[in-house]
């Protein structure tokens, strides 16, 4: 018997939530409210703007701002043709953004106004064939908002299968260069109905969204979700700790995404306490453990958090630490979602019984599909058993709760930002008063950890903080500059000329 093939395109299936549910509020936007019906026309005009400017199947377009609704109009515009998203990361520097563009090597961009300025004087040395500007109109860019108004609507979505690229996200490398993981619609899928078991499906669900969508945590734990759900969506334009307690009471929220650091700052501000948050069914929060005495602070206005793990190639659950264990298993990541797996292994990749640390590994339909044009780097990741190697190091307890220890790849997690060692290094190298530098992540209480640049220096050469930041700052984001140093005579190394990062932290923090 033939059996029809389900179309996985995440787009169709944005789309067909708004034939069925036209006059729901599919997004709330600093006053706006937007129909899923005014949301759907919008992503059809897109899309057909986008194919007469060439978009076809495989292409790459590329979106550089803020959060706003023109960022997943253009996904879901993008994916319809089924062409390739690519968000941008708007912390990154004009040099830092031409890599990463001409390496996806975008057909078409979308910025917005307030970054063009930062992308502007790399346009020379791009690839892109077309340059949209989303808001308003700039000499040299084609006016999205006015074209696309112009357009005749698509009325047929490109069919894909799961395994189908849907977007390329960039993520940083041990060797300093960005790799793009290749995350398929079917990857979108899975992790929602993930999602979904773990904390609850309802389109009467409220999200609000105030993380960077670049993120695939921002993207891809509520937000595509709700579309999915066919729920209301509250996008702010950027994290401010006064306007999502504002928000939370004015819509009656009921589920929200952010790093620990977020709802810090939140339970920090003055309102915080005369603040309605009776509607909050769940705080969903990624990038490092949630604090025991954060936890008690919002359990006191009766508010539970979901705790998860996971990284962009695994768009990103791989473990879920729920309510009702937050507390009794306190500093675990949580449980394997129910339609992925979840294993230990030693250094042979043998599989460890539960009390053993070793590498966390992972699988299932929420497996990225590979890194874009690294083949030699997805084999590393992704061993011939389907296995993707995190890079982090951890144990199982014997009830499956899953245990993170440390980072193979030394990564640092700054306010729930991801900063690797080697990148920042390679910029610090080149200061001509450095002789060796290591980058390590100090605990912090504001921002989780702190980039710690440890330095020794040339003979007769002197350097301050303030002197290290302002040289790097032209090279790399905010978010990557050192907030401490910590001056050496010499880096301690192993016999091999390994620099022994534990005996730094050691070090730093006696």
């Amino acid at each position: 018997m033939n059996r029809p093939e389900i179309d996985y395109n995440f787009a169709a299936a944005a789309l067909r939530r708004a034939d069925l549910n036209p006059e729901r509020i599919a997004v709330v936007f600093e006053e706006e409210e937007i129909t899923y019906a005014d949301f759907a026309s919008r992503v059809r005009r897109q899309a057909s703007l986008f194919r007469e400017a060439g978009v076809c199947v495989g292409d790459r377009v590329g979106y550089l701002g803020f959060n706003h609704p023109a960022l997943l109009e253009t996904l879901f515009a993008t994916q319809a043709l089924g062409a390739i998203f690519v968000p941008l990361n708007f912390r990154l520097t004009a040099e830092e953004l031409t890599f990463i563009i001409n390496d996806a090597g975008l057909h078409s961009l979308v910025v917005d106004d307030a970054l063009r300025p930062v992308v502007e004087p790399a346009l020379e040395n791009l690839c892109c064939r077309n340059y949209f500007s989303s808001e308003s109109e700039a000499e040299g860019w084609r006016h999205l908002t006015s074209e696309r108004a112009a357009a005749e609507p698509i009325t047929d979505t490109v069919g894909v299968d799961q395994h189908e690229t849907g977007l390329i996200m960039y993520t940083s490398g041990t060797t300093g260069l960005p790799k793009g993981a290749m995350l398929t619609h079917g990857n979108f899928v899975w992790n929602n109905i993930n999602a979904s078991m773990a904390f609850g499906a309802s389109r009467d669900n409220i999200v609000l969204t105030a993380a960077p969508l670049f993120h695939i945590g921002g993207l891809n734990v509520l937000t595509l979700h709700s579309f999915h759900l066919g729920s209301k969506l509250i996008l702010l334009r950027n994290f401010d700790p006064g306007a999502v307690l504002e928000n939370f009471e004015r819509y009656q929220v009921t589920h929200m995404f952010g790093a620990p650091a977020m709802y810090l700052f939140m339970s920090q501000m003055p309102q915080f306490a005369d603040t309605d948050l009776s509607s909050l069914d769940v705080l969903v929060c990624g990038a490092a453990p949630v604090p025991e005495s954060l936890i008690e602070t919002y359990g006191a206005r009766d508010v539970s958090f979901c705790q998860g793990y996971g990284l962009t190639e695994t768009a990103p659950f791989s473990a879920m630490l729920t309510p009702e264990h937050a507390v009794s298993k306190l500093g675990s990541a949580g449980q394997v979602p129910l339609y992925s797996d979840t294993r230990i292994v030693d250094a042979e990749n043998k599989p460890l019984p539960a009390g053993e640390k070793g590498e966390i590994c992972l699988r299932g339909p929420n497996i990225m599909k590979g890194y874009w044009n690294r083949p030699q780097a997805t084999a590393a990741a992704i061993d011939t058993e389907g296995w993707f190697h995190s890079g982090d190091i951890g144990y199982l307890d014997d009830e499956g709760f899953l245990y993170i220890c440390d980072r193979l790849k030394d990564m640092v997690i700054s306010g729930g930002e991801n900063v690797y060692p080697a990148e920042v290094e390679g910029v610090l190298y080149k200061h001509e008063a450095i002789a060796e530098v290591a980058v390590i992540g100090m605990p912090d209480e504001k921002w989780g950890e702190a980039v710690t640049a440890v330095v020794a220096l040339h003979e007769g050469a002197s350097l301050t903080l303030d002197e290290l930041r302002d040289f790097a700052d032209p090279f790399l984001a905010r978010y990557k500059l050192p907030l401490r140093m910590e001056l050496v005579d010499a880096l301690p190394r192993n016999p091999a000329g390994k620099v022994l990062k534990f005996v730094l932290k050691e070090q730093v923090a006696g």
